[in-house]
């Protein structure tokens, strides 16, 4: 009877497949929130640049940055202008989305300085 045997196992894999679709879908939004910390860097870093260098030409550093940041991510953006000397320092601070509600992963801040254009 080797028939028998094969027929009470028929659903196994099934079952085994749904058990473990919790735990790629954990592994894919892990990874998609990795990304967007990342990307949320990278236009931190881009706005700071901005920002610094319309500020050196004596423009709004904070229109700077909102402009050079992704349109999604320019309402969580701050970009204060500090200077010294002959030159202007912007830290651009991005807030980082979370794809998990109820998760805060911070912000990300890059700061860049230019020399003033006089």
């Amino acid at each position: 009877m080797p028939y028998a045997r094969e027929g009470r196992e028929r659903g196994q894999v099934a079952i085994e497949y749904l058990g473990f679709i919790p735990i790629l879908i954990l592994v894919a939004l892990a990874g998609v929130q990795i990304g967007l910390i990342a990307y949320t860097a990278q236009q931190a870093g881009t706005a700071a640049r901005a920002g610094a260098r319309a500020a050196s030409l004596e423009q709004s550093a904070e229109d700077g940055c909102r402009t050079a940041v992704s349109g999604w991510l320019a309402d969580g953006t701050s970009c204060p202008e500090s200077y010294g000397g002959d030159e202007v320092t912007v830290t651009a601070t991005v807030d980082i989305p979370s794809i998990v509600p109820g998760w805060d992963f911070g912000d990300a801040q890059k700061t860049a300085t230019m020399p003033l254009d006089r």
